[in-house]
């Protein structure tokens, strides 16, 4: 074991690193790889960017004007690099993720102040490229796809992930809906080995993990090789994870209805690490405006599904995506998508106005819906779901649930953490019950969140 004296010598030789991380929990866990890729060469992580040697923006392009977003930031790095060269030190920039897929060459171009660009897929090359840009200079680019590649060439995880962990197994979409960018800067589906996924979770559990999420752009479409040497599905994979011990909780997002196999629905039902909890994006209720997007279900298989998992796990939180506003809708078409939500019934949901991505074939099609209608369909439709959210949360006061105790709230003695359906709930508890899976009853459905008090 090293002594004090070596341990401060090896942090004033340190470098270190900064990183943003904009968007999805893909980009989240892929921020904390990036971490560990760059601890190879002596980064250590801060959280205070004045005090950084090499920044990362991690970003992402789901949401309107990611782009221009993340070349303000770039502006305002610009000011601090530059005041770092006449302190007579340096700074390195990198754009990492979606954006820096989408624009390449034209983020050189238009921020020279970047030193790498480095697509989602490529990040695990970032001490070669660091290397490449001392020894050229200029920007270093590198946006190639190989998905194989990064799984198989990143270390062991370093990044302290508390007790939930975000576990990537899946990369990529081929549905290619017609909104949507992934497809172009995440590339063709991708499984990784379910012996890889259960190595990582088993170091994970090693260090205090008690929970996982599954990660993936299409995660239900996971189809990995298993440990037999056979594919495997989704609910395979989570079987043999359940299996685990120290493991407690289970989930997994983003899903795609038309992968809802029947070995996955029925695994709600069977298997009780497996949160009673499912997001699943229909986007509209409209089977015309499904059919422009290219969504690949109707509204009845859509239904169908929520039918069949509320049978298998009775008392599951459905929660999903909508996006009002698409190219050619109208008024019976939003009326379509109302009428769906009051047959769900959401525990929660994310919705948007469409906006356009540069690329993509809704981007140029007919019937761009003006903006001020998107904005008065969007307010109606998050009044009802917010109605629904509030409806199922005040339904589960009065139940005694295991919560895991994260983090700290805003107050002294108290704790935040999350109810199996994903609830933020709010406990009066010492700090020594911090990192705890523990039974708490629900007292109050408050705006967003639960409060509630340990039971006895």
């Amino acid at each position: 074991m090293p002594d004090d004296s070596q341990r401060n010598i090896r942090t004033r030789l340190s470098k270190k690193l900064f990183v943003k991380t904009y968007g999805c929990q893909m980009n989240v866990y892929d921020s904390g790889r990036m971490t560990d890729v760059l601890a190879r060469l002596d980064y250590l992580e801060t959280e205070t960017v004045e005090d950084a040697d090499m920044i990362v923006l991690n970003t992402c392009h789901i949401r309107e004007k990611a782009a221009e977003k993340v070349y303000s930031e770039l502006g305002r790095l610009r000011a601090l690099k530059e005041r770092r060269r006449e302190a007579g030190g340096d700074l390195m920039i990198a754009v990492a993720g979606c954006v820096a897929q989408a624009e390449g060459e034209e983020m050189a171009r238009r921020a020279p102040v970047v030193d790498i660009i480095v697509g989602p897929q490529t990040y695990h090359r970032l001490p070669d490229l660091i290397t490449r840009h001392a020894r050229e200079g200029g920007t270093v680019i590198d946006t190639d796809f190989p998905a194989r590649d990064r799984f198989t060439s990143l270390p062991s995880r370093r990044h302290g992930a508390g007790r939930v962990a975000f576990l990537s197994i899946q990369e990529g979409c081929d549905k290619f809906c017609t909104f949507c960018v992934v497809p172009y800067t995440r590339g063709a589906e991708f499984s990784r080995p379910a012996r890889d996924i259960l190595d990582e979770a088993k170091a994970l559990l090693a260090s205090g993990v008690v929970e996982v999420v599954l990660l993936g752009q299409n995660v239900n479409a996971w189809h990995g090789e298993g440990t037999d040497g056979r594919p495997w599905t989704l609910a395979r994979l989570i079987g043999e994870l359940a299996s685990l011990d120290r493991l407690r909780r289970i989930r997994y997002t983003t899903s795609h209805p038309s992968d809802m196999s029947g070995d996955l629905i029925r695994a709600h039902g069977e298997i009780d690490s497996l949160m009673p909890y499912l997001h699943l994006p229909v986007q509209s209720g409209s089977d015309r405006i499904l059919k422009a997007m290219n969504r690949r279900h109707t509204t009845a298989d859509y239904l169908g599904v929520i039918a069949a998992v509320r049978k298998a796990r009775p008392d599951i939180a459905i929660s999903g995506d909508f996006i009002v506003g698409f190219p050619g809708e109208d008024d019976a078409d939003f009326a379509a998508t109302l009428s769906l939500v009051r047959e769900v019934s959401y525990a929660s949901a994310f919705s948007f106005k469409y906006s356009p991505r540069p690329g993509t074939p809704a981007a140029t099609a007919d019937g761009q819906v003006p903006d001020e209608v998107k904005a008065e369909r969007l307010g109606i439709l998050q009044h009802l779901l917010k109605d629904q959210q509030n409806t199922f949360n005040r339904a589960t006061v009065g139940h005694t649930v295991p919560v895991l105790l994260e983090r700290r709230g805003r107050y002294s003695h108290q704790l935040v953490g999350r109810s199996p359906w994903l609830q933020a709930v709010h406990v009066d508890a010492g700090e020594r019950h911090l990192g705890s899976l523990i039974d708490v009853t629900l007292t109050e459905a408050r705006a967003n969140s639960m409060a509630g008090m340990l039971a006895a």
